[in-house]
């Protein structure tokens, strides 16, 4: 798909970002991941995203990542949008990715900021452009700055948007909200930004912002994709008492760094096995007994 036409209504909605389920032996589980994004559609979400932070994508290899962009992509179906995550700390890598991602068919590439480099505003506007240009297919810029030392600034973005057609929107996972706004005011109510943080996802949407990343979706799909749907359908107040509602089990699945908590759950609940990739660790013992707690009151065991 290329960066015209309906991109800016496909791409809205909860966006599920896929957990990479594993095997004991640590090698990709992909009857389990099939089974997944089957659920996941099923379940009402509006697209799928892999290997972003929740994929675990810097325990994968290069060739993992591809395989797992073409199992994505096949599964799927053209049934919902496919984000694949193709960003890296890598220039070259991450040129490579998002080239398989185009080739493969995807909707849009998700392209982090390059974390552990802490590169400046300069040099991130040169990665992206060099990244954005180098393909003709939707980019969505991925803003971490917990997990990469650095913050994309709002005008280093609307750079890129006005040098890039296909630099259609960012997703934010920045507690400093104000950001939003900033980025709303440089880069134009039109530009599409999802929440990638749990806990904003409602306040986004109040903003104007076109969905949400979040991996709460993994364990409660419906509900999720349900926050946007009633936004949407302008019933504030539902969506207000939603997002009240999925509160608990969003700050529970942050107790430890992602994706532990949310493969401990969703191992739980029997849809994977308890594995992620060293140097990651599961939740020991009494945190786990939390999270059980957690899942009991929501239903979901």
């Amino acid at each position: 798909m290329t960066a015209g036409g309906d991109v800016r209504d496909r791409l809205k909605g909860s966006i599920v970002p896929m957990v990479t389920p594993f095997l004991d032996d640590g090698s990709f589980d992909e009857k389990a991941y099939r089974d997944l994004i089957e659920w996941q559609i099923e379940s009402g979400s509006h697209g799928i995203s892999c290997a972003g932070t929740t994929g675990e994508p810097s325990s994968l290899t290069v060739e993992e990542r591809e395989y797992l962009f073409e199992v994505t992509v096949n599964a799927v179906r053209g049934r919902v949008p496919v984000v694949l995550g193709t960003g890296s700390t890598n220039h070259a890598e991450t040129l490579r990715l998002t080239k398989t991602a185009e080739k493969l068919g995807a909707d849009a590439a998700l392209v982090i900021v390059p974390y552990y480099n802490r590169p400046s505003q300069e040099g991130l506007y040169r990665h992206f452009r060099a990244v954005a240009d180098s393909v003709n297919m939707p980019i969505i810029l991925y803003n971490i700055p917990g997990r990469t030392g650095v913050n994309l600034e709002p005008t280093t973005m609307a750079r890129l948007k006005r040098d890039c057609r296909n630099i259609v929107g960012v997703k934010e996972s920045n507690k400093d909200f104000e950001q939003v706004t900033r980025v709303f005011q440089a880069c134009g109510r039109d530009f599409l930004v999802y929440s990638g943080i749990e806990l904003l996802c409602y306040p986004m949407l109040a903003l104007g912002g076109a969905g949400h990343i979040s991996a709460t979706a993994n364990l409660m799909p419906r509900e999720v994709a349900r926050l946007y749907d009633l936004v949407a359908a302008g019933r504030w107040q539902e969506a207000m008492d939603l997002h009240f509602y999925l509160a608990e089990l969003n700050e529970a699945l942050f107790w430890e760094t992602n994706p532990g908590p949310v493969k401990a759950c969703l191992a739980m609940m029997g849809k994977i096995r308890p594995v992620v990739r060293p140097p990651l660790a599961l939740p020991g013992e009494e945190l786990s007994a939390k999270l059980r707690d957690v899942l009991v009151s929501y239903g979901l065991l």
